[in-house]
C-alpha cells in the first residue's frame, strides 16, 4: 500500500497537468515527464510510465470532449492514424537511441508559435479556416510526444490554431485522438524496457489526472476562441522557454 504522503504531489501535479492539458489541449506529458526526469527517473521510464498514465486519462477526457460535442471527427480521423505510426517509430527510438540532439530545436520552434498565438489571440479575432497541413502534423506531433516525453498537444493543437481551425473543437478533437495514441505508445514501451517504468510517482498521477479529466472539456466548451488563443499561447512559451532553458544549462 503507497504512503498518502509520497503520493500527494504526485496527486496534485497529476490533477493540475491534465486540468491544463483537458482546457487547452497540451502540456500533461511535457509537466509531467520534466518532473520525473528532473527527478531522477531515465527519460524513456519517464516517458513510459506517463504514457501509461494518458491511457487513463486521455480516455476519460475523450468521453467529456464527445459529450460536450468538441469534436470534428473528419479532422480526427486526418490526424489519428499518422499520429499512431509516429508514435510507435518515437517510442522505438527512444528506447533504443539517444534523439536528444534534435530537442532544442523542437523546443525554439514551439517557443516561437506560442509567442505567435499570443500576439494573434490578443490582437486579432480568430477567424476560422480549413487546415491544409493535417496529416504531417499528426506523424510529427505522435513521434515527438513518445520520443520526447510530451509533444503531441503543443504539434498538433497549436499548429492547427495558426492554421484557423476552431481552438475549442480543436482542442477536443486533438484530445480525443490522443487517447489513441497514448495506448499504442504505451504498448510500444511496454514491449521494448518492459514493467520497470511503472512506480508509486505514475500511481499519483494517474489518481490526480482522473479526477481533473473531465472538467478540461468543460473549460474548453465555455471559454470564447481569442481567448484559448491566448492562454494556449502562454502555456507553450513558457513549457518551451523553459525546456529550452534547461537544456541550455544542461
Amino acid at each position: 500500500m503507497a504512503d498518502p504522503a509520497v503520493l500527494l504531489p504526485f496527486i496534485l501535479i497529476g490533477f493540475a497537468a491534465q486540468l491544463v492539458d483537458g482546457a487547452l489541449g497540451m502540456a500533461y506529458g511535457v509537466i509531467s515527464s520534466t518532473l520525473l526526469v528532473s527527478m531522477g527517473v531515465p527519460p524513456a521510464a519517464a516517458s513510459a510510465g506517463v504514457h501509461t498514465v494518458e491511457s487513463f486519462t486521455t480516455g476519460v477526457s475523450a468521453i467529456s470532449h464527445v459529450a460536450h460535442r468538441n469534436v470534428n471527427w473528419r479532422l480526427f480521423a486526418r490526424i489519428v492514424i499518422p499520429g499512431v505510426i509516429g508514435g510507435i517509430a518515437g517510442a522505438y527510438v527512444i528506447s533504443n537511441i539517444h534523439a536528444e540532439k534534435a530537442r532544442p530545436f523542437v523546443l525554439g520552434y514551439l517557443l516561437a508559435v506560442g509567442i505567435y498565438l499570443l500576439w494573434r489571440g490578443a490582437t486579432h479575432r480568430h477567424v476560422e479556416r480549413e487546415p491544409k497541413i493535417v496529416e504531417p502534423l499528426g506523424l510529427a506531433g505522435g513521434f515527438l510526444d513518445a520520443a520526447g516525453g510530451g509533444g503531441w498537444g503543443p504539434i498538433v493543437t497549436s499548429n492547427l490554431m495558426v492554421q484557423g481551425t476552431t481552438p475549442r473543437m480543436t482542442i477536443g478533437t486533438v484530445n480525443t485522438a490522443e487517447f489513441f495514441l497514448t495506448i499504442t505508445i504505451s504498448a510500444t514501451f511496454l514491449a521494448t524496457i518492459g514493467w520497470e517504468a511503472f512506480t508509486v510517482a505514475i500511481l499519483g498521477l494517474l489518481i490526480g489526472g482522473i479526477i481533473a479529466a473531465p472538467m478540461g472539456a468543460i473549460i474548453a466548451k465555455r471559454v470564447e476562441a481569442d481567448k484559448l488563443l491566448v492562454l494556449v499561447g502562454i502555456v507553450l512559451t513558457a513549457t518551451s522557454g523553459y525546456g529550452l532553458y534547461r537544456f541550455l544549462l544542461s
